[in-house]
């Protein structure tokens, strides 16, 4: 048996937890899978996985061969289609990590673009405002929004993303309108538990730094769910643009303290430290760059 299949039935099942999972992802059978990772245990010699009534975990030697044998062969994948480039083009699975709100509203649209130009490649997009474990769930790219401190990742900046405070007009109507950051003490403001502080808004203008306690009714950890919530007329949001250019262009939602602005947060590809990076996923990146750039989705011009 070649040792890259058995590799890869170890990778998928260690990473998916199951057999049988594994097996959906290889299009193979679940007993193949099972026989190929217990191949390379005998020509290995050791044991990988603890298997269970419900679940496989990794021993110590699987939790060694893991941290390396996706990196190898995507390596691989990657020499064998760069043989075959010149004739049929990128091929093969690019697996994906992006925050929920940004994976909705630009980033399958984005996909779409790039998938249109190279027919060989296929996509897993998993959305989750959870940081994914690159190197566990066999990520090659994840979309980031904000810094990110793991030594264990390379990233390319792609751009930045602001956040504007917005209301309805009819809220406005109601309730008035803030002049100055300070003001929204007395508004009901739409919190999104996603962000760092949630409740402690940030303004600048020049030099001058303005910080609120915001209070409100709602408590959302979806940028695009408060914006629906201002959209209502249920309270003041401050989210990033790309969440709310849609309804901004509508006229649901206006912005408001325009001469306040709000810090920007990097938006970044990463990947894993320490690989050659498959040419398939630098190609996904220097075109999600340049599509970023030409869509201007991040922040409102000028």
């Amino acid at each position: 048996m070649d040792i890259t299949e058995e590799l890869r039935a170890f990778v998928a099942t260690a990473q998916t937890g199951s057999f049988t999972a594994a097996a959906d992802q290889l299009g193979v059978s679940n007993r193949l899978t099972s026989k190929y990772v217990a191949e390379l245990e005998a020509r290995l010699g050791v044991r990988l996985l603890q298997r269970t009534t419900r679940r496989v975990g990794l021993t110590p030697a699987g939790e060694d061969l893991l941290a390396r044998a996706p990196a190898l062969l995507d390596d691989l994948d990657d020499l064998l289609a760069g043989v075959a480039e010149g004739s049929r083009g990128l091929s093969g699975l690019i697996r994906l990590s992006a925050p929920v709100t940004l994976g909705e509203i630009y980033l399958g649209g984005m996909l779409a673009r790039f998938a249109a130009a190279h027919p060989g490649l296929s996509f897993d997009l998993r959305l989750s405002d959870s940081f994914a474990d690159l190197a566990r769930e066999g990520i090659d790219l994840a979309f980031r929004i904000g810094r990110s401190e793991m030594l264990s990742l390379k990233a390319r900046r792609l751009g930045e993303s602001r956040s504007i405070t917005v209301a309805s007009p009819a809220y406005l109507a109601a309730h008035g309108t803030p002049e100055r950051p300070e003001d929204l003490a007395q508004h009901g403001c739409i919190v999104d538990t996603n962000r760092q502080n949630p409740r402690r808004w940030l303004f600048h203008a020049g030099t001058a730094e303005h910080v609120v306690t915001v209070q409100g009714r709602f408590h959302v950890n979806s940028a695009r769910a408060a914006s629906e919530l201002a959209v209502a007329g249920l309270g003041i949001a401050h989210a990033p643009y790309f969440a709310l250019s849609a309804a901004l262009a509508n006229g649901a939602l206006v912005p408001i303290l325009t001469g306040f602005a709000s810090a920007p947060s990097p938006v970044s590809a990463v990947y894993l430290e320490g690989r050659v990076l498959p040419r398939k996923v630098r190609a996904l990146i220097d075109f999600a760059a340049e599509d970023i750039r030409q869509a201007g989705v991040l922040h409102a011009p000028g």
